[in-house]
């Protein structure tokens, strides 16, 4: 008796120009229990990402047609439900080029991840994995904190009735401070949490985020995005 085929636990769009590097990832990916749709140019990943309705893309950003960072700014930049694609899809970038300023340009144009080149294909799987179960935690319903009210699913955010448009990367910190409002969360923490970094270095993003998040949450006091110094344990 043959035993039923597993339905995969996801779909991944993974673009890459290399083919030995695009058949490996997409042969990991299936024996994993992910569904791999292979994309060999910028053109291809969107076409994908715009018809298949995938939960995560994997992108390279040397591209024959178009950069990688172009087909994330253009993802971010759809509108939503009436736009072709959908803005909030979990996207981890590959690049050969892993710079802090290169990182930095990643997240700020929207990657969830950032993998530099050569990498370990189960480092990488692995990576998909962890993005794909922070996507299904966020899905779980509205945080409420006092007077806040984000709404994980709609990618709203209200304060008190009114409503509070904020950049990809500020949801995505608000969010997280929202999930546990009592506890005072480290530097290191949330630049890996909010935008994969691995090591510190030295990169102001936390701090400008953190400015906006504050100004626009509570433009008069800036009471609810608190900085706590001192000893960073």
């Amino acid at each position: 008796m043959s035993l039923p085929d597993a339905e995969p636990e996801a779909t991944v769009v993974v673009c890459d120009d290399d083919a030995p590097t695009l058949e490996l990832l997409c042969d990991h990916l299936e024996a994993d229990r992910l569904r791999a749709l292979p994309a060999i140019s910028a053109a291809d990943a969107l076409r994908l990402c715009q018809y298949k309705q995938p939960d995560l893309l994997l992108l390279d950003l040397a591209l024959p047609d178009l950069s990688g960072l172009d087909v994330l700014r253009e993802i971010r930049a759809s509108e939503g439900v009436t736009g072709r694609y959908d803005p909030g899809l979990p996207v981890i970038v590959l690049s050969g080029r892993g710079s802090d300023a290169d990182r930095v340009r990643g997240f700020q144009c929207g990657a969830d991840d950032y993998v530099v080149k050569p990498f370990h294909v189960t480092e990488v799987v692995a990576r998909i994995q962890a993005v794909l179960r922070r996507r299904a935690a966020r899905r779980e319903g509205p945080l409420r904190v006092g007077e806040i009210i984000v709404d994980t699913a709609q990618r709203e955010v209200r304060v008190g009735g009114r409503e509070v448009t904020l950049a990809n990367k500020e949801f995505s910190l608000l969010r997280t401070l929202a999930s546990a409002p009592t506890r005072v969360f480290t530097k290191e923490e949330l630049l890996r949490d909010v935008w994969g970094f691995r090591s510190l270095g030295r990169t102001r993003t936390l701090d400008s985020h953190a400015s906006r998040l504050r100004r626009k949450l509570d433009p008069e006091a800036g009471r609810y995005v608190v900085n706590c110094w001192g000893d960073r344990r």
